[in-house]
């Protein structure tokens, strides 16, 4: 498959503008110093939008970007992964129109810290990860990127957070309801549903919303493989079609009273639920001598996810300052299951029927109570020190079935296969200290904070617990943050601090799985040591007039206690195996003892057993540059520009020498523009993203992802001060994903380049176009 040329793309971007020629809400004050300041915000400016939003310069001393909900809402994004894939540094390795684990910096979605409301939530990653596209965009007022830690905060962050801050009772006021529809290339058309409401009851004000909304992507995938990658034998080629349809269901509440003079007492929760069937029907065709191997290869994925957290907070002044409570309680519910059934046929005779089923039962719950208090310390400086206790557990079981028919029709009879469970707790108590002072020009943040991590794991194999492990480890994680304001229009930036990750799950747990990397088992550490970084950041930002700025940030983390995979140098199941069966064979052929057959035939083992190791260190790079203005100077006062672009890089050693970290695309950038039409009460606008190519290599595989253009669309006409319909429209490129794999059996092979296969891979998905109605009452 080919891309589409630009032209297609532009050609129906301007068939979608010229229907309906849109505009967005400020909802920000400009402070003297260029410095923003949130207003609270009629819930009917996100319907009828006034002007058009931009990129907030905040007064954060750490390194902190602001996006409100309307720079990104003209654009009719469906999930928070939509509004961060416009980001500067944000990166996906996901299906294509999909955005789940955001990689910024283009590392691994573990090294990414994402936080609701401020606070840290458990997700379906095995590496810690939380899944951005779980959100629905309608909840959310704003999104932050804080590019480092500070001591007030979770030090988890090696390559930066992502805070989702959701709508605040205390901040709006208003109603109104989103209703519309998405329509795909094949013709396939869902509705979407929301509503909010906001106002004075119970004492204090009240905020809730609901969303309902059908999720659906269809994609067409083709691979064809060869001998290696001269590509002069095909061995086999595959067509795919697959479908991901369900829906999901959200809500959030939240709750603000003011208590006596001073006090003041919050409560906020969401709720998120994935229903999603997810069906591939494959044709594979392999050729094998004068043999030709077809297979019928159906499969499906239902997917039962729940998302949801609940928090109370209370703040009140006391002894000179102010003291707040903060408890939380969040938690990760999976229960989905995945069935492939493969049906053979070699020259046009049935040969074999088989299938697999494996289903997933997991808890991830997380419980916090953060204590904090904050009071001045002389005329500009400030003073906090808190302490967060964190008590986690993750609980999980694979079960798996297996079949195989004896006759062609036989029907699926799944009989269990075994049962591999796990349960990891980890409790922490993080104290912290952190001075701030705050000068005319010159502002800063000092602190540190303390982490202290005991866990323990066990794990169990069909019912018979299999061990246990028990692991502590504590981490001094020091930041500092410089901020200084070279005139009113000039800042610079400069940021250090120390971050940690945490080992991934399924590194941890103690569980030997049989051909985890081709023929190579895999076996987990659950004495791993967290990973450290020690992270600089220099940024520059410069204000464009009003509501304009641009800004450029270098970064660099030194990361120590690296985990890789390394070799035990125990061979494998399947040596130990094979070995077996030539001693066997040598025997039976040669009429010798089996002793006589082991002298002759020495033990040479061609695949082994792997762990996770910490190995050593790695080095993170890059250059952030973004953009966001209208173009006044040049007399556009009512046309804005976006632009961001991230040069990123690293170096890291693994088993076969020097490369990238895996999967960190070398470069990300978009760039768009919005055009108001006040007269018309209209507005229209476009938006491009590229990402460079990602490379990643494991024990027995190597790929190279890349990923076609991305062009975005949307066109909105206003009809009074409370509605107005948008119609937006993404994927105009047909943009592909596509692999290019490189397999090996084992070590020795990948080092030799002795190929297993060479794979090339595409999957390709066409147009989405949505239609939105906003009204506000």
């Amino acid at each position: 498959m080919k891309h589409h040329a630009l032209a297609i793309g532009l050609r129906r971007a301007l068939a979608c503008a010229a229907l309906f020629p849109a505009s967005a809400a400020w909802s920000q004050t400009t402070m003297p110093d260029g410095s923003t300041q949130a207003q609270a915000k009629q819930l009917d400016t996100l319907v009828v939008q006034g002007e058009i939003a931009y990129r907030n310069r905040t007064d954060d001393i750490e390194p902190v970007l602001s996006y409100d909900l309307e720079y990104f809402q003209r654009f009719e994004p469906n999930t928070v992964g939509d509004m961060v894939k416009r980001l500067p540094s944000a990166v996906f390795i996901s299906d294509i129109m999909e955005y789940d684990g955001v990689r910024m910096r283009g590392l691994d979605p573990g090294y990414t810290q994402v936080l609701i409301n401020g606070k840290k939530v458990p997700g379906a990653g095995d590496d810690r990860s939380f899944w951005v596209d779980r959100i629905p965009a309608e909840m959310v007022d704003h999104i932050e990127i804080l590019r480092s830690n500070s001591a007030n905060r979770s030090g988890d962050a090696v390559a930066g957070a992502i805070n989702i801050v959701l709508r605040d009772a205390y901040l709006f006021e208003g109603s109104y309801v989103r209703l519309g529809a998405n329509r795909y290339y094949d013709d396939e058309v869902n509705p979407t549903f929301g509503a909010v409401t906001s106002g004075q009851a119970l004492g204090g004000r009240i905020l809730a919303g609901v969303n309902v909304q059908d999720r659906y992507n269809a994609k067409i995938k083709r691979s064809d493989r060869f001998n290696d990658p001269s590509m002069e034998e095909r061995v086999s080629w595959e067509d795919q079609t697959e479908v991901k349809d369900g829906r999901d269901y959200s809500g959030n509440i939240s709750y603000t009273a003011d208590v006596g003079q001073t006090g003041r007492v919050n409560i906020n929760g969401f709720y998120v639920k994935t229903d999603r069937d997810v069906t591939e029907v494959s044709h594979e065709v392999e050729y094998d001598d004068q043999d030709v191997i077809e297979s019928d290869v159906p499969g499906l994925n239902p997917i039962n996810q729940k998302n949801w957290g609940i928090g109370a907070g209370y703040k009140f002044d006391m002894s000179g300052g102010t003291t707040e409570f903060d408890l939380d309680h969040a938690r990760f519910e999976d229960d989905s299951s995945v069935t492939e059934e493969k049906h053979e046929y070699v020259n046009g005779q049935w040969d074999a029927s088989e299938a697999e089923a494996q289903s997933v039962d997991a808890r991830d719950t997380e419980t916090s109570l953060k204590v904090a208090h904050r009071r001045a310390i002389g005329a500009a400086t400030e003073l906090e020190l808190g302490v967060d206790y964190r008590t986690k557990e993750r609980d999980i079981a694979y079960t798996n079935y297996a079949w195989e028919a004896e006759e062609e029709g036989d029907s699926v009879v799944y009989e269990l296969d075994g049962r591999l469970a796990s349960v990891i707790e980890e409790d922490r108590l993080d104290p912290y200290i952190m001075f701030s002072g705050r000068g005319q020009r010159f502002s800063w943040e000092a602190g540190v904070r303390y982490e202290t991590t005991q866990s323990d794991i066990t794990y169990s194999e069909d019912g018979e617990a299999q061990g246990a492990a028990s692991k502590d480890y504590n981490e001094l994680l020091p930041s500092l943050h410089l901020k200084w304001d070279l005139t009113d229009t000039d800042r610079v930036s400069l940021s250090l601090a120390r971050s940690v990750k945490r080992p991934n799950f399924n590194e941890l747990i103690p569980a030997l799985l049989d051909g985890e990397y081709g023929d190579n088992d895999y076996l987990g550490n659950p004495l791993l040591e967290p990973e450290t970084a020690v992270g600089i950041d220099l940024g520059f930002e410069h204000r464009l007039g009003k509501h304009g700025v641009i800004g450029i940030n270098f970064f660099y983390r030194d990361v120590k206690d690296l985990i890789e995979l390394v070799n035990t140098g125990e061979p494998s199941e399947d040596a130990l195996d094979g070995y077996a069966d030539d001693i066997e064979d040598y025997v039976e052929e040669n009429g010798v003892s089996e002793e006589d057959a082991i002298a002759a035939n020495p033990f040479d083992p061609e695949s082994w057993v792997f762990t996770s190791a910490n190995v050593g260190d790695g080095k993170v790079y890059g250059v952030e540059f973004d953009l966001s203005t209208p173009l006044t100077a040049l007399g556009l006062p009512n046309t804005g520009v976006f632009l961001n672009y991230s040069y990123l890089d690293s170096k890291v050693d693994d088993f076969l020498g020097e490369r990238r970290f895996n999967n960190q695309a070398k470069s990300v950038y978009n760039i768009g523009f919005i055009h108001d039409l006040p007269d018309l009460a209209a507005s229209f606008g476009v938006t491009y993203r590229k990402q460079g190519d990602a490379y990643s290599r494991i024990l027995a595989e190597e790929v190279t992802t890349s990923y076609g253009e991305d062009l975005e669309l949307f066109a909105e006409k206003r009809f009074g001060d409370s509605f107005s319909i948008r119609l937006s429209a993404a994927n105009l490129l047909d943009a592909s994903k596509d692999e290019f794999i490189h397999k090996f059996d084992n070590q020795a092979d990948q080092q030799e380049r002795d190929y297993d296969e060479y794979e090339l891979e595409t999957e390709e998905a066409g147009p989405r176009y949505q239609v939105v109605m906003r009204w506000a009452f």
